[in-house]
C-alpha cells in the first residue's frame, strides 16, 4: 500500500477526580478517532507512544492493538476509542504511531502527531 490515508484526530481532557485529593500525579484521558480515508481495508496492529512530562521525563509505551482490539477499518469508516495518561506534572505530550496492516499484508505507520495534556489554566 503506497501512501495510505489515515487521519488520526485526538481530544484530551483533564480528570481531576481520579486519583486520591493528596496525589502528586495528574490523570488525563485522550480519545483518539482513526479514520481511514484511503480505498482499502486496513488493520491497527500495534501502537508506538512516547509520553513527556514537563520535567522532561520520557516513557515508552508499546504493545499490541489498542483497548485490547486490532480493529478492521474499512474504507471510508472509523475507530474511536478512550484511554489515558498519568503523568507527575501538570502539563505534557505524547506523540506516536500505530503499526498497520493494509489489505495485501504489507505493514505502515501512521504517525500521531504531538499532542498536549494539560490542566486548564496552566501554562507552561
Amino acid at each position: 500500500m503506497n501512501d495510505p490515508t489515515i487521519v488520526i484526530q485526538v481530544s484530551t481532557r483533564y480528570l481531576p477526580d481520579h486519583l486520591p485529593e493528596n496525589s502528586n500525579q495528574y490523570a488525563f484521558a485522550y480519545q483518539i478517532t482513526i479514520i481511514n480515508q484511503s480505498n482499502e481495508t486496513v488493520q491497527l496492529i500495534n501502537r508506538y507512544w512516547n509520553i513527556t512530562d514537563a520535567n522532561g521525563k520520557s516513557s515508552e509505551v508499546q504493545g499490541s492493538g489498542v483497548v485490547g482490539k486490532q480493529p478492521v477499518i474499512k474504507p471510508g469508516e472509523q475507530f474511536q476509542y478512550t484511554s489515558g495518561a498519568i503523568l507527575d506534572t501538570p502539563v505534557g505530550n505524547m506523540q506516536g504511531y500505530y503499526e498497520m496492516q493494509a489489505s495485501d499484508g504489507s505493514l505502515f505507520r501512521a504517525p500521531i502527531d504531538v499532542f498536549r495534556l494539560a490542566v486548564p489554566n496552566v501554562i507552561n
